[in-house]
């Protein structure tokens, strides 16, 4: 079975949901993963479907170029956080289709966070969606052990894990790891590359994370092996921000390469 290739938005977060969705469908993916719940940080370019006229725009990018809209981010957990404020935006993406939500956790307070996410996933249940949990290698749910132990603790039928091939390898999680989890918990997945030296500085992290990824196969991550764990009908999203790229090719160009690194290297034997 031919998996279904998302973009994901990070490649080119600044270009706006229909904008971005045409270019999705010229370079050749099935699906867009969005980011239309801001993460507060300096610089951002919001993407709020809760505006009547981005939602009207973003469905008609939909309906004219077949694209699915498989998920959308960032339910991210902070100190402070209440979930409730985003349920405007979930009722706004299930409005679009869209049946998956990502989300990760920015608090060490593992008893606030972990009743904020049970909450979280209540709230999303009345809109038909699910929650899937990212741990990013900065933040402060890192790795694949803390995530399980997340969702055996929330106990929802409506909890995931996303996998984001680059914080797998960074957060040095072991591919055994994922043997014996319920296959029922994972619905999409990112794919990316890099090179072998993990950075130790947050900032290095945190920059070629954001700014320097590889395309799929072209660096050191064994993501052959990854997706092999991981259900066969899930949708692979292709992450690669990289701005030197990005400058040089453009967005559509850009995506265009990753796609084919992605398809030339998972046809490779």
């Amino acid at each position: 079975m031919e998996p279904k290739y998302s973009l994901v938005h990070l490649t080119g977060i600044s270009t706006p949901p229909p904008e971005f969705i045409r270019i999705a469908a010229a370079a050749g993916y099935d699906c867009v993963s969005l980011r239309t719940i801001s993460m507060g940080m300096p610089g951002e370019v919001p993407h709020d479907l809760t505006r009547p006229e981005l939602l009207r725009e973003t469905r008609r990018a939909l309906e004219e170029t077949g694209i699915i809209f498989n998920d959308t981010e960032n339910t991210r957990i902070v100190e402070g956080t209440d979930v409730k404020d985003y349920e405007p935006h979930l009722a706004a993406a299930a409005e679009l289709g869209v049946r998956h939500i990502l989300g990760n956790i920015w608090t060490p307070d593992r008893s606030y966070y972990t009743d904020q996410f049970g909450k979280l996933c209540e709230l999303a249940a009345q809109y038909g969606l699910d929650i899937n949990i990212e741990f990013v290698t900065w933040a402060s749910v890192t790795n694949l052990r803390q995530t399980v132990e997340l969702l055996k603790a929330v106990n929802m039928p409506n909890a995931g894990i996303m996998i984001d091939a680059l914080h797998f390898y960074r957060s040095r999680v072991q591919l055994s790891e994922l043997d014996g989890l319920p296959p029922e918990w994972f619905r999409f997945m990112h794919l990316c590359d890099c090179e072998e030296e993990i950075p130790t500085e947050r900032e290095k992290l945190v920059h070629t994370g954001r700014a320097e990824r590889l395309y799929p196969g072209e660096g050191c991550i064994d993501l052959k092996s990854l997706v092999q764990r991981l259900p066969a009908d899930i949708v692979w999203g292709i992450e690669v921000p990289h701005l030197a790229r990005l400058e040089q090719y453009g967005l559509e160009e850009h995506a265009r390469r990753a796609l084919q690194w992605a398809k030339t290297y998972f046809a490779a034997e």
